[in-house]
């Protein structure tokens, strides 16, 4: 199920049809790049929490199969919600990438790890642990509406979103 990368430049400019109608959209440029994958695509998984990674971490410790998780972290700058435990198992279970509109930590161990990772920035405060949340609901994270089953691909332009997958 794996997508293949995709040049996100390229892809706005042979669907400009899409982004007028909004089956394609492109997100803010608020992201830092983590992981050791530069670019990665596939279909979205979403979760939405705030200051808690339980869910997160959950989600992660389910086969991957190529697919992206986009958590909305509420954008707290107080908390991670991802480290190096959590990347590596999230490499070991086959995903393809992690969004988060929130923080990380362990950074040298994300960058280690054959993982697409975006978020707005880094923290040393681990998360906390009450398994609070909602999953696969949809998220708005950097001005962009994302839901389940929608396609993202990150590149080094930046990341975009569409209701389908989009051919090369």
């Amino acid at each position: 199920m794996a997508a293949l990368p995709l040049a996100t430049a390229e892809a706005c400019d042979a669907n400009s049809h899409m982004i007028t109608s909004g089956e394609l959209r492109a997100l803010q440029p608020v992201f830092r790049v983590y992981g050791g994958r530069r670019l990665f695509a596939g279909p979205v998984v979403t979760v939405k929490v705030f200051e808690d990674n339980v869910l997160v971490r959950g989600i992660l410790e389910e086969k991957g199969q190529g697919r992206v998780l986009v958590v909305d972290g509420g954008g707290s700058l107080r908390r991670a919600l991802l480290g190096g435990n959590i990347a590596m198992l999230a490499q070991n279970n086959g995903w393809a990438g992690i969004v988060i509109n929130g923080c990380v930590r362990d950074v040298d161990e994300i960058n280690g790890c054959d993982i697409g990772v975006r978020a707005l920035g880094s923290h040393p405060v681990k998360s906390d642990k009450r398994g609070m949340g909602e999953k696969h609901v949809p998220v708005t994270v950097a001005g962009a509406r994302i839901c389940d089953g929608e396609w993202l691909y990150a590149d080094a332009d930046g990341i975009l979103v569409s209701r389908t997958e989009l051919s090369v």
